[in-house]
This record gives structure tokens, C-alpha cells and sequence, in this order.
């Protein structure tokens, strides 16, 4: 045979994909080695990979830990399904929380964290909030360091606003392109450091025998070549599983529960996957066009003035929160927009007005400038007429089971990270909170990961075991790929949105929730009719991927929302409207010989410091913005 690259990776210049030992424009070197014998598997050739740390996903959450990695001095190889920089973090338009105090000094950590503990309805992991809270001001001083450009006051202090349900001004932000900024930055310091980097990498399955991971099997997705990664330290940083809905804020071929459903198969635990964080302002309406259903009008717009009107011209969270009124939890105000169309008092198309008008033009041009662009290109311009907004599928609360001090799942040698683990936000997530999450516990898994690796972790072992399970992975792929039913990935995905948002929705019910199950029952027997259009490259081959890790999440949320017999936060029983003092637990779900199981766990107290910022009560005074 001959012998592979020495390259585990390939790197991009002007987006044209290099492979070897070429280097990108910026100048990051491939030092990971690959071995000299590809495997077979039927007629699949597969590239094996040796790497001392594997890191799953190329957005915040794995570029911070890929950073702290590299300057302990390991090379870990960082993959992304997606273009290098190209992630779902860039999403993120409004902001990132911190309390550094620059216009409201009476702002701290202990009341970073208090807003954080009241708004998740307190099923937070309290190290988790804590470590997040805590740290957040040195990272956004380290993010500044780095070049990423906050906004500033006229002080040159790094400006910041309010965001719902916040006691003061914290959101630090770059305009209403936050995530894009601090994705730029986290990537511009790993190719500073030269971290190995691969794009348009899906991993399917992790190489794992219930107690400890030895590597991953996916497929390249520009070749279609089957990958086999060998590793003693894998990190899961794939993102949440939101995209399941029929409207959300993600695109479609992201967020559909990879990380959940690769730990949950390699032995680890879930934890408050019916906790699904609907955002109150997704756009809606045939005006936008089916492309922007449910795409984020960014909190920022509500965090600058913006009110929210029903088609009578009432301001109608006046009645649901005359306190808070839109900066409100995001739970509260999405619920209140859904009442508000469900009794007729919606738009046409089944939203609300959003207006930011009454606000000086070139304030909203300087404060909201993609928000502005976005809109003008669809013909409205926001800082004259309102924007039609509803409910749309965020954020997942739940996710991996994992130790935040350390990122361990419980299987050896697997840690997660991100979105893809469950614990800082509760029952419902800050706003702000999701790009703090992931530098502050990202920067703290990967210490912990490095101290973890040793010499023999540069040339780790694989078991026949493992490799006859990757080849296993890899005929099933080839098998997949040659799917010649009627039933497309595409169509079966689709009525999966349809059933979760019907089902399992912002308003939920004991009925809903078991048709639901029942329905993706009578969905996954469809699958055995499934034709996969294209090759190992298609899109229809990254979707019907998808889909057996979708199915298997979608059915953890619906028999957990099932089993939470009340209301809290995100999630919200029509049947059991009020929130229990016995359901102050995380349910935790794992895999058994029967199939899914579901215990109940806990939850630890905040420290006495954080008590205290509770018992005093901040709130947020909404009437400032008036």
C-alpha cells in the first residue's frame, strides 16, 4: 500500500481546499501524522488519523479550549462540518454577559451569577454558574487583548447594554455582531498558535465500549472519504439540537443533536433535555420569504428600546410583565406572544410588531447595523416601520452530563463543552450567557484536558475491537449512502420539525407529548424506506446522517418533557401550569439494555456570596430605556 500524507488535516486558502503538508494563509502547520496504511471496509477506503486530543467542533466553545490546548503545549486537531470560522457562533448577534461595572459599578459576579440561578429557576449547576460568572470579566479583558472590538463608551470603556431579565447593564457587545466578532478573534489567536485545524469533517460515532473512548469514525464531506481518528482524549463541542423544530434560529444543517446522541451511544449521560429555550423574536411572515422563517431578530433590538405591539396597536406586555415589560426572561415573553396570537390578536401571519422607530435613526443604525442591513435588503427599514416577529426554537438548556471543573462525561478520555452539555442555564437560559459559557468552562476544560495527556497519548492504541467496530461504522455508511427507498432525508427531517413543534412546543400537555411519541414512532419505521439522493457528498447523505442522531434526541425530549409534571422556565405544562418544589431535580437520561432510562438527581445550593446577591432581590428597571 502506499503511504498516506503525514498531514491529519487539510487547510484552506481563498476557500479552495489544500491537503499535505501545505499551509494555510495564516500560516497554521499540520504537525498531526497519519499512518502509513489506509484501512478497507467493503469499498470504502478510510484515511486513519492519530491525534493526541480530538476536538469536535470549530466554534467558541472548541476554539477556547483548542487555545488553552496549545498554549499548555499540546497539538489537538480541531474539525468542523462546516468552512474554518463558519459556525453557528456567529449567530450569536447581541451580545456576551460580564459584570464588569462600566456603567452600572454596583454590578458583581455574585449578581451575574443570582440573575443567572433566578432565570434558569434554579436547576443551574452551581459550579457552573459560578466558574462562569466569576471568570467572565478577566475573559472579556483576554478577548480584548486579543483584538476582538467591543464598543466602547466615550470613557474607552467597554460599553455595554441591557439584555432581558438582567438586574444591570452587562451585555458587552460589538454592535449586533457579537458571536462573528468573538469567533474571529478565538480563531485569529488559534492560528497565532498554530492549532491543526480540519474543515467539512462529520464524525458519526465515537469508538467507545461504554467506559472509556478511543477515537471517532466520520467521513470527509467535499470527499466523501471515510476518516478514522485514533485519540485517547476526545472533546465534544457540536452544539445544541434546537434545529429540530420546523422554525428556528439556526440553519438547517447544524444544531440537530450531534454531540448529544454521539455521548449518549458512547455511555454517557443527559441531563434536562425537555428545557428547549424559544426566543421571543424570530422572524416571521411570507414577506421575508421561506429562507428567513424563524431566523434571530437579536435580543439587542428589545435591549435598545424596542417594543413589542399586537395587531390592535397594544403594547401588550404591559399586561404579562408592566415591570419588565420586553426585556423580561425569554421564556415570559415568548409565552405572551404565543397567547397574543392564539386569541387572535397576532398578524396575518401568525407574529407581533416589533418597533424600534421611535428611536433615533442613526442610534438604531449604530447600535443594530446588521439588523438594519438585514431588513433593508428585504425592503423594510426598521428605523421607520416595525418588523414582524414570533416565537422561534433557540437554544437547548440540556445536554451532556458533564463535570465543570473538568469537562468529564464519565467515559474515559470523553469531556464536552458548550452547547452540547447542560448545567450553567437551568430551565432557561440568560441572554448573553451562551458566548460566556463557552470561553469561561472552555478555557477550564482544556487546562484540564492538557494536564490529562501523557507521552504515550502521541502514538495511542486501538484495539481490534475498535477498529472491527469503526469498519462496522464505515459499511454501514457505504450502506446508507446506497439507499434506494421513496422516503427522502429531507422529507422525513421536515415532519420531524413539524411533530416537535406541534408536540412539544412552547405550550406542552400530557396528550401532545404521548401523540407526539407515537408519531415519531410511525416516523422512524419510515426510515426503513429511505432513499438517500447523491453520494457520500450530497446533502441528502449529510441529512440522512443526521437523522438517525435527530430521532434519537427527539425522542429523549419528548418522554422528558413527558415525565416533568409541571411548569419551569422553558418548559411549560398546560396541564400542570405551576412550578413543584419536588421538581427542584435535573432528570437525567441514560442509554440501557431496554433502551432509554430516566432518574431524577439534585441540585446543589449556590455559596453563601451568591445567596446573598439572591436574598437582596436586584431586578432590572425597565423604565430606564424610556
Amino acid at each position: 500500500m502506499t503511504e498516506s500524507p503525514s498531514n491529519g488535516s487539510d487547510t484552506v486558502d481563498d476557500n479552495r481546499r489544500t491537503t499535505g503538508h501545505e499551509r494555510s494563509t495564516a500560516g497554521i502547520e499540520n504537525r498531526l501524522e497519519t499512518e502509513g496504511d489506509p484501512g478497507f471496509a467493503g469499498d470504502l477506503e478510510y484515511e486513519v488519523v492519530t491525534t493526541p486530543v480530538l476536538v469536535i467542533g470549530a466554534g467558541a466553545a472548541g476554539a477556547r479550549v483548542a487555545i488553552e490546548l496549545a498554549e499548555s503545549g499540546i497539538d489537538p486537531l480541531v474539525i468542523g462540518k462546516r468552512d474554518h470560522g463558519d459556525a453557528h457562533t456567529t449567530w450569536a448577534a447581541g451580545g456576551v454577559n460580564a459584570a464588569l461595572g462600566s456603567l452600572d459599578p454596583e454590578d458583581d459576579w455574585t449578581i451575574h451569577a443570582a440573575d443567572t440561578f433566578n432565570e434558569g429557576h434554579h436547576l443551574n449547576d452551581p459550579d457552573a454558574v459560578e466558574l462562569t460568572a466569576r471568570e467572565m470579566p478577566d475573559h472579556i479583558r483576554e478577548l480584548a487583548e486579543w483584538g476582538m472590538p467591543f464598543d466602547r463608551t466615550d470613557d474607552d470603556e467597554i460599553n455595554q447594554r441591557y439584555f432581558g431579565a438582567q438586574s444591570y447593564r452587562r451585555t458587552c457587545f460589538v454592535g449586533d455582531r457579537t458571536g462573528e466578532a468573538m469567533l474571529e478573534t478565538l480563531v485569529d489567536r488559534a492560528r497565532e498558535l498554530e492549532v491543526p485545524y480540519r474543515e467539512n469533517v462529520m464524525i458519526t460515532r465515537l469508538l467507545s465500549d461504554g467506559r472509556r473512548v478511543d477515537g471517532a469514525v466520520g467521513f470527509d464531506m467535499e470527499t466523501g472519504e471515510g476518516l478514522l481518528f485514533r485519540t485517547n482524549h476526545v472533546v465534544l463541542a457540536a452544539g445544541g439540537f434546537s434545529a429540530l423544530y420546523h422554525r428556528h434560529s439556526s440553519r438547517d444543517d447544524e444544531n440537530n443533536g450531534d454531540g448529544q446522541a454521539l455521548a449518549l451511544e458512547a455511555g454517557a449521560r443527559l441531563v434536562d433535555l425537555e428545557f428547549v429555550q424559544f426566543h421571543p423574536t424570530g422572524m416571521v411572515g411570507d414577506r421575508y420569504g421561506e429562507q428567513w422563517d424563524g431566523r434571530l431578530v437579536t435580543e439587542a433590538v428589545r435591549g435598545e428600546g424596542g417594543r413589542l405591539y399586537n395587531s390592535e396597536g397594544e403594547r401588550f406586555m404591559e399586561r404579562y410583565s408592566p415591570d419588565q415589560m420586553e426585556l423580561d426572561a425569554r421564556d415570559v415573553v415568548a409565552r405572551a406572544i404565543a397567547q397574543e396570537v392564539r386569541e387572535g390578536r397576532g398578524t396575518e401571519d401568525g407574529g407581533v410588531f416589533l418597533d424600534v422607530s421611535h428611536r433615533d435613526d442613526q442610534y438604531v443604525r449604530d447600535r443594530l447595523p446588521s439588523m438594519v442591513e438585514r431588513f433593508e435588503s428585504l425592503g423594510v427599514d426598521i428605523t421607520e416601520e416595525p418588523m414582524v416577529v414570533g416565537p422561534t426554537a433557540h437554544y437547548t438548556m440540556g445536554g451532556v452530563d458533564i463535570d465543570f471543573r473538568t469537562g468529564e462525561t464519565g467515559v474515559d478520555g470523553l469531556y464536552a463543552v458548550g452547547e452540547t452539555v447542560a448545567g450553567v442555564h437551568g430551565a432557561n437560559r440568560l441572554g448573553g450567557n451562551s458566548l460566556a459559557e463557552t470561553v469561561a468552562i472552555g478555557k477550564l476544560v482544556g487546562a484540564h484536558v492538557a494536564a490529562a495527556v501523557t507521552d504515550g497519548d502521541d502514538d495511542p492504541t486501538l484495539t481490534d475491537g475498535q477498529r472491527a467496530l469503526a469498519e462496522r461504522e464505515f459499511e454501514a455508511l457505504r450502506e446508507l449512502a446506497a439507499s434506494d427507498g421513496t422516503v427522502t432525508p429531507t422529507a422525513l427531517l421536515e415532519d420531524l420539525g413539524d411533530l416537535l413543534w406541534d408536540h412539544a412546543g412552547i405550550l406542552r400537555d400530557d396528550a401532545g407529548l404521548r401523540e407526539g411519541l407515537a408519531k415519531l414512532d410511525a416516523l422512524r419505521e419510515r426510515t426503513a424506506d429511505l432513499r438517500v439522493a447523491g453520494d457520500r457528498t450530497s446533502k441528502s447523505f449529510e441529512y440522512a446522517v443526521d437523522l438517525s442522531m435527530s430521532l434519537t434526541v427527539a425522542e429523549a425530549m419528548l418522554r422528558a418533557a413527558l415525565e416533568r409534571t409541571e411548569s419551569r422556565g422553558a418548559h411549560y405544562r398546560t396541564d400542570y401550569p405551576d412550578t413543584a418544589d419536588d421538581w427542584r431535580v435535573n432528570l437525567v437520561v441514560a442509554v440501557e439494555p431496554e433502551g432509554l432510562s430516566f432518574s431524577r438527581r439534585g441540585v446543589g445550593d449556590p455559596s453563601p456570596a451568591v445567596r446573598a446577591a439572591l436574598e437582596a432581590d436586584h431586578e432590572l428597571d425597565y423604565h430606564h430605556l424610556e
